[in-house]
């Protein structure tokens, strides 16, 4: 009767091992290109099931995590409050962040979580009742656009953290003026002096944030006209609170200037799109 010795066992069993590890990475990665097939044919119940089955075989895999997360975050609508619906919003933030907290430099993880505090933000109405949780959710956003930012100088990041002040400040403004009788259309700057001097000391500081950001997404990309628009309406703004008559002047005409290059920007998209299309390439 042969024997087998202890160590030929022990490496019998470890070769058993590392072939049973393989299979099951071999059929996580079959659930995870099965998920992505039905993720892309927009079958997301199916594509989350394959996701979860390809993250149980093989629970290091970051790119199930992401895609389950993914397939979660597409399903969720922004402001339907209903349990299924924040059900969504919750296991993708909680699939974002376990890939966060494994890799603190994951681009696609940290956008995620911004985005999804964002529009979880401005889905929520802007009144008394709710304006500290509102606030609390852009803040939120803002500390994620800021971490993407220590990694990427990332043209959206930069626009979004100005989008933010704008939905932060835009209220409060619109506040002011109804107070005053004054219409989002009639000029300003606001006709009551100790409210413009209120407003531009505990507001001044973030509007002027905000300019700086979306002058940074313009330097990251000079045609970005979405970044135009916006920092349009936070120079016309500001003029509401200006603390003379030539500060007024001067926000107004550069607000006034944007709306030209954003016009002019969205043209120049356009030509360049249209030579693409036609089989032009532009020098």
């Amino acid at each position: 009767m042969l024997r087998t010795s202890k160590p030929a066992l022990a490496l019998a069993a470890g070769a058993l091992f590392l072939f049973g590890t393989g299979c099951e990475k071999l059929k996580s990665r079959d659930n995870l290109n099965k998920g992505v097939a039905a993720f892309k044919g927009a079958k997301y119940s199916d594509a989350t099931t394959f996701f979860k089955e390809a993250i149980r075989l093989d629970p290091d895999n970051p790119n199930a995590k992401l895609y389950l997360a993914t397939a979660y975050m597409v399903q969720w609508i922004p402001g339907a409050d209903s349990p299924e619906n924040n059900e969504f919003a919750k296991n993708a933030r909680e699939q974002f962040t376990d890939v966060y907290k494994k890799d603190s430099k994951d681009k696609t993880a940290i956008a995620s979580l911004a985005s999804l505090a964002f529009n979880e933000g401005k889905a929520i109405q802007a009144d008394d009742k709710t304006r500290a949780h509102r606030i609390a959710r852009f803040d939120e956003a803002k500390d994620w656009y800021t971490k993407l930012l220590e990694i990427d100088k990332d043209k959206t990041a930069y626009y979004s953290l100005g989008v933010i002040v704008w939905e932060k400040w835009y209220p409060v403004l619109m506040t002011a003026r109804a107070k005053m009788s004054m219409k989002p259309e009639d000029p300003g700057p606001l006709k009551d002096k100790k409210v413009r001097e209120q407003l531009r000391a505990e507001y001044g500081p973030l509007v002027n944030e905000g300019i700086s950001n979306l002058e940074k997404a313009l330097e990251v990309d000079p045609l970005y006209d979405d970044a135009m628009a916006y920092l349009n309406l936070l120079h016309r703004e500001r003029a509401d609170i200006a603390d003379s008559p030539e500060e007024f002047k001067k926000d107004v005409e550069t607000a006034d200037g944007l709306v030209t290059k954003a016009l002019d920007a969205r043209k120049e998209k356009a030509a360049k799109a249209d030579k693409q299309g036609s089989g032009i390439v532009s020098k």
